[in-house]
């Protein structure tokens, strides 16, 4: 589903005309209704991973520019007691920055074990670290939007119909009823995510899906 195509969807299926809804209007229902999908579904699209260095005494770390939600941090050390090359990988727990505050008041140093939003451009760890090891981040990026120069997404092509319900939910929520028809968008919405988000689990169980290609046994 094209760009041009979901706008006259969401004009056909309220019967409102473009004269109400104008672009900029219909922009803010998609934009809406995609960033809704994007904190609902966990999209194998949507995955990155990206690696740093935590600096020692240094508590706060940048993140990358396209991230919308970290999904896990991990600590890699590579620098065990027993003097192997192994990488030990610790997965870091998430606490909200007044955990984060109360813990490490001073800065205490150490091997980091927690970690927290602290703005939109930085995580905070604690305690802080005593020497340089390197972080992975597991997250979900925000990819661009559909609009009039990027006509399709990942979502506009494979779940054209939960971001059609999503908008069409924003829609009647903007025109303020009819109530039985936005109930009716928003439970075929619902239904429609839970079947996507298992789609995406089920695709991270084929071997074809981790790799690269499909398998087919000897004949």
């Amino acid at each position: 589903m094209t760009y041009d195509e979901l706008k006259q969807k969401i004009i056909d299926y309220t019967e409102v005309s473009s004269n109400v809804f104008t672009d900029t209007i219909l922009n803010g229902f998609i934009n809406d209704a995609e960033f809704k999908i994007l904190r609902e579904v966990d999209s194998d699209n949507n995955r990155r991973y990206a690696t740093a260095n935590l600096i020692a005494s240094t508590r706060f770390i940048d993140v990358p520019t396209n991230l919308l939600i970290v999904r896990s941090a991990q600590i890699i050390d590579s620098d065990l007691a027993d003097g192997s090359t192994d990488q030990n990988r610790d997965f870091l727990q998430f606490r909200d920055t007044s955990f984060m505050s109360e813990f490490n008041p001073t800065a205490t140093t150490g091997v980091p074990k927690y970690y927290s939003n602290w703005d939109e451009t930085r995580i905070v760890v604690a305690p802080t670290p005593n020497a340089t090891y390197t972080i992975q981040l597991n997250y979900i990026l925000k990819p661009t939007g559909l609009s009039s120069t990027n006509t399709t997404t990942y979502l506009s092509n494979e779940f054209p119909n939960g971001l059609l319900y999503a908008c069409l939910v924003e829609a009647y929520g903007f025109l303020k009823g009819p109530v039985d028809m936005l109930q009716l968008y928003d439970k075929k919405y619902v239904e429609a995510v839970k079947g996507f988000s298992i789609e995406q689990m089920g695709r991270r169980r084929r071997d074809e899906y981790q790799a690269g290609v499909p398998r087919i046994g000897k004949q």
